[in-house]
């Protein structure tokens, strides 16, 4: 049993290698084969040998000279060797083909050459200096022939092969580089596309008159091209071809002409049953072959065209699936192309977010180096300050005197500790040392008074160095916290790019139908969010907009639909080229906040030391945030105002509250050696689901009114700027609607006179309120502190009151039947 499985297992190990190396070898062999035909020209001889004989109206050969131009300027190395491709393919017609073909390669060169200077385009020039050759060429073809007579039909006949190498000049120019260059692009132009299929077409032109065993070998190719494009790019692409091939065939032989009719219906059939993969194709050609066979005027048995059919299936099967893959990734529209594109993106967008992770990565590298820059040498930090001060006092006394070797070298820790102990009680003294330390000094140093006097002045520098050396600190630690927060926001956006659009084609068509079921014309519809509260859809109306049918109707056919209030973000009009406008329509805030504002200046003056502000973060977040400088005038007005500033700055840049305020305070305390202190007062309201953040830093309370209910929201935090290092407390509270949000600089609160508990006093107040109005209950506020001091204002006084509400759209929603489809 044992060996048997060794056996099977050897065999299976047989076969993997088996296949890998028959991989290998394909793989090598379409290398060399690439190589062959494509770097080395081989292809470009063989369609150059085609095109040589290949003719239009039995007598015309326009396709010889654009091909040899077009490879003249894209590939001149070549060309020597398309030039004999096609003359042995005009040899095989006669041998006058031949020295026209010639003549005409001939005549181009040297025209080129010799107005080569009077254009500066090359490229663009090229299709004339075409269509000039072949015309003289022509011309003077025929009045050689016809024994030096030309008539009006030659004329006019040399005027249509011009004609057409003008064109085919620009078709060439741009297939030769899909078929000959070494780097092809991801993708192809729709016009790139068609240049090729004319090319192809136009080199099957010259194996008509081929046969074998009475089977048509240019019926038998046009067929199996056509189903090649048809099973690769679909009905479109797979009709295109069929419609090109067999103009051209038609006009290279007249009695192919019901040739067009059969390869453009067998085109367009075998991409509609493309989905059954190679057998579907298949057989879109084979009923289009017995259709057109049966009752088409086709001069063909209709035995013979099926035998021919089936050879161009044969071919068809035969060809690799590798092979159609790629095609199938050039070919605009189709299903690899659009996974080719998208994989692209990805990409593009990977390294995007690997090169954001990696900045972020080096802020937070750089984040921790400047906050683990002092760590390790804190334990020393004190010893190694102190003993620079103690050097500082020797070398002013201890260095000229004559017991220093005594002292420092014999009873050094004895001194270093006396030393110390003075210092110390001098510190404490304000430079008066106790009269037991001083004796003690006496009975070891010889200059106890100088010492003494040098400890003193030193000192003062000690503590300078000290609070220098503190600030520097403070500074590295600020510098750390903005490059971590900085760090954050950008590992948050790396977060966002990774999110891929959600494929939402069910809902995108559900909503669509919806739309359309109620009259209105919808060109396009794009769902790029369906989160809640985050929804985000793009719509293409053909219309202006002129009478708001946005807002009024579609806005609240969604909001139905979605189950949530949705409004127009933005319309953009766009009048060429036909009347469209391009809609963004986005989640509504479920609640809104209303405020009232109420404040004077100390004294009645002008300009207040306190300064407020309501900031709307996004589409979610709303702040509010009072801040009260130290003092009055306008010193404290700048103060405050800088605090709000700094603070709406940092926050809008996405980083953290907390690491927000830390930022502000540690700049507040760092930029200036005054002793200006501010205090913050800020609320963060999510406007989704009205949960509210209170961050206090040294202000007052604040108080929600909720129906009889009065709360009160503290925390004890010192004012900004009056210590470095500061942890901030933040007070959590779920809002409801109807709350009123009641928030106050010291001003208000401690204003009320002969009051001696101001809680109690604001509580009874705000409840007694009769209003609910923001503004009219911030003016009764303010107007009641005032009454209080017999109409006094004796510090900067401010009050902004918030109420929360539920949005009310301003257009109801409309009901539709597609909402339960939808959200399922």
């Amino acid at each position: 049993m044992e060996k048997a499985e060794h056996s099977f297992m050897d065999q299976g190990s047989n076969l993997e290698e088996t296949k890998l190396e028959v991989s290998r070898r394909l793989t090598s062999l379409q290398v060399k084969l690439d190589q062959f035909f494509l770097q080395k020209g081989v292809a470009l001889i063989i369609i150059g040998f085609l095109l040589g004989r290949a003719l239009i109206l039995s007598h015309l050969s326009p396709f010889s000279l654009p091909f040899f131009v077009s490879v003249y300027m894209m590939r001149r190395k070549k060309a020597p060797l398309v030039l004999l491709g096609l003359l042995a393919g005009a040899f095989t017609l006669s041998i006058a083909s031949t020295v026209y073909t010639f003549s005409c390669a001939v005549i181009f060169l040297v025209a080129f050459r010799l107005f080569a200077r009077f254009h500066k385009d090359e490229i663009k020039a090229l299709p004339y200096y075409v269509f000039f050759t072949s015309f003289a060429a022509r011309c003077a073809f025929l009045y050689i022939q016809h024994h030096e007579t030309i008539t009006l039909y030659d004329g006019m006949m040399a005027g249509v092969e011009a004609c057409l190498t003008f064109i085919l000049t620009l078709i060439f120019m741009q297939s030769i580089p899909l078929l000959s260059l070494k780097k092809r692009k991801k993708s192809f132009k729709t016009e790139e596309v068609v240049s090729l299929i004319i090319m192809l077409a136009s080199v099957l032109t010259g194996t008509i008159g081929w046969s074998i065993y009475n089977l048509s070998i240019e019926h038998i190719l046009s067929r199996y091209l056509v189903l090649l494009f048809a099973f690769v790019g679909g009905a479109t692409v797979g009709s295109t071809v069929g419609v090109v091939t067999g103009l051209i065939f038609s006009l290279a032989n007249v009695s192919s002409f019901y040739q067009m009719s059969l390869l453009a219906f067998s085109g367009l059939l075998g991409g509609l049953l493309k989905e059954g993969r190679k057998v579907g194709t298949s057989i879109g050609l084979l009923i289009a072959t017995l259709l057109i066979g049966m009752y088409g005027d086709a001069q063909t048995p209709l035995l013979q065209n099926i035998y021919e059919s089936c050879i161009a299936i044969m071919l068809l099967i035969l060809t690799p699936q590798q092979l159609t893959m790629k095609m199938a990734k050039h070919i605009p529209g189709t299903s690899e192309f659009a996974q080719e594109q998208q994989q692209y993106m990805r990409k593009i967008r990977d390294i995007t977010v690997h090169r954001v992770e990696q900045f972020s990565s080096v802020f937070q590298a750089l984040s921790n180096s400047f906050s683990q820059y002092d760590q390790w040498r804190e334990g020393d930090q004190e010893d190694q300050e102190l003993d620079y001060y103690l050097s500082n006092v020797t070398e002013k006394t201890c260095q000229s005197c004559f017991k220093k070797e005594q002292c420092w070298a014999n009873n050094f820790d004895k001194t270093y500790e006396l030393m110390k102990k003075v210092m110390n009680e001098c510190d404490k003294g304000e430079g008066v040392i106790p009269q037991r330390t001083h004796r003690e000094l006496e009975k070891h140093c010889v200059k106890a008074k100088k010492v003494e006097d040098a400890i003193y002045q030193e000192l003062t520098f000690f503590y300078a160095n000290q609070k220098l050396r503190k600030q520097v600190k403070e500074s590295r630690k600020l510098v750390a916290e903005q490059l971590l927060g900085v760090s954050e926001v950008m590992g948050d956006f790396a977060n966002e790019i990774k999110r891929e659009r959600e494929n939402h084609q069910k809902q995108e068509e559900m909503i669509l139908d919806a739309l359309q079921d109620f009259g209105l014309e919808i060109e396009q519809v794009e769902i790029y969010s369906l989160e809640e509260g985050n929804i985000d859809i793009d719509m293409t109306i053909p219309t202006n907009n002129s009478h708001g049918e946005c807002e009024k109707i579609i806005a609240p056919l969604l909001s139905d639909i979605l189950g949530e209030t949705i409004v127009v973000k933005k319309a953009e009009y766009v009048a060429y080229p036909n009347g469209f406008t391009y809609v963004t329509f986005r989640s509504d805030k479920a609640y809104v906040v209303k405020t009232g504002v109420a404040h004077a200046a100390k004294g009645g003056g002008f300009i207040s030391g306190d300064s407020y502000s309501m900031i709307e973060l996004g589409a979610r977040k709303y702040a509010i945030a009072i801040s009260d400088g130290m003092g009055n005038g306008e010193r404290a007005h700048h103060e405050s105002n800088e605090t709000l500033k700094l603070l709406q700055k940092i926050l809008q840049s996405g980083i953290e509250e907390k690491v927000a305020i830390k930022s502000v305070n540690s700049i507040l305390s760092l930029r200036t050696t005054d002793e200006i202190f501010s205090t913050l007062d800020l609320a963060m309201i999510d406007l989704q689901d009205a949960s509210a953040k209170f961050l206090k830093i040294g202000s007052t309370p604040s108080f929600i009114k909720r129906a009889n209910k009065v709360l009160k929201v503290e925390s004890s935090n010192l004012p900004m700027g009056m210590i470095q290092e500061f942890d901030v407390d933040v007070v959590s509270d779920q809002l409801k609607a109807g709350d009123l949000l009641v928030m106050m600089s010291d001003g208000i609160f401690e204003g009320p006179k002969h009051v001696e508990n101001y809680d109690l006093w604001m509580k009874r107040k705000i409840r007694e309120l009769q209003t609910e109005d923001p503004q009219e209950i911030a003016d009764l506020i303010m107007e009641e502190v005032i009454r209080t001091r017999s109409g006094v204002i004796d510090d900067d006084m401010t009050i902004v009151v918030a109420k929360i509400e539920h949005n009310t759209p301003k257009w109801a929603a409309i009901p539709v039947s597609k909402r339960k489809a939808l959200i399922s």
